[in-house]
């Protein structure tokens, strides 16, 4: 697994997994490129309903998106993708004579060739690596995905929605190992507990469900993207202990942390399977 690659404007994360699974409401803070590699992504969109990503395509996620997903790894090979994340004024820059819409346009599927999808990729990964290029090189080779995006049919709005939700997840990510209060946060928005509740009605979502679901997600990533010990994640996203971390995980996706980085090798369990049977005959 490789460690995440940032700068002040764009981040990638290099993403492994190697169970199958099904994560409900999963929440995209900002515009998110998946470019898979490596088994196929399913996206139960509540907008554009089921979309299904293989390998070489590249998904859309714009910015306050809630899906359930399902990443599908390959007999003897992990799920792989690439994730890059994208601030709202370079989308901004390069969507900005977008007219206002209705209606959100929900997650989109761009499926293309495997040579474009690679150059485009290779192009973000090479500029974040290359210290020596000056910040006006830098930002524009990194606009160049979203010119990719937009002219293959792709639409996202320049208009960020500043809701609720949104606001209290950012606040929560400067620090997932400090112990949120619903006061605390009421405060920091110079709101009362009560203001606040109806504040976040909208979403469906209340405060304590909106932490939990911030710090599970955190270790969801960290497990997909990192090699840090369990142990170290559930203290890392705020859990007291990592059993805690592991039976909210399991509780919440209904798979256990370790899981999402274990191979189930099914191969060398059929091979094991007809050498004891050979031996027995």
């Amino acid at each position: 697994m490789s460690e995440t690659s940032t700068v002040p404007d764009v981040s990638t994360l290099s993403i492994s997994q190697a169970t199958k699974a099904t994560f409900a409401e999963l929440y995209f803070q900002h515009t998110f490129l998946v470019f898979i590699q490596v088994g196929s992504k399913r996206v139960l969109c509540p907008i554009n309903g089921e979309l299904i990503g293989h390998a070489e395509d590249v998904m859309i996620f714009p910015p306050g998106s809630v899906v359930t997903l399902e990443n599908r790894p390959v007999l003897d090979h992990n799920y792989r993708a690439v994730g890059v994340c994208f601030p709202h004024h370079m989308i901004e820059a390069i969507f900005s004579n977008e007219t206002s819409r209705a209606k959100p346009v929900g997650i989109q599927l761009l499926q293309t060739s495997s040579d474009q999808a690679c150059e485009i990729l290779d192009t973000i990964q090479a500029t974040l690596k290359d210290e020596r290029l000056p910040q006006p090189i830098r930002q524009h080779r990194l606009l160049e995905p979203l010119v990719w995006v937009k002219h293959h049919g792709i639409q996202l709005s320049p208009h960020e929605d500043e809701n609720p939700l949104s606001k209290i997840r950012r606040l929560i990510e400067t620090d997932l190992s400090h112990p949120w209060r619903s006061s605390e946060v009421a405060d920091y928005f110079s709101i009362s507990e009560s203001t606040m509740r109806r504040w976040l009605a909208k979403s469906g979502q209340g405060f304590a469900k909106i932490l939990q679901n911030t710090r599970l997600e955190h270790g969801l990533s960290l497990l997909q993207s990192t090699d840090m010990p369990i142990s170290e994640i559930a203290f890392n996203c705020g859990f007291k202990a990592p059993s805690h971390f592991s039976d909210s995980f399991r509780k919440r996706f209904a798979i256990k942390p370790s899981e999402i980085r274990k191979v189930e090798d099914r191969a060398f369990f059929d091979r094991l399977c007809l050498i004891s049977r050979s031996l027995a005959n």
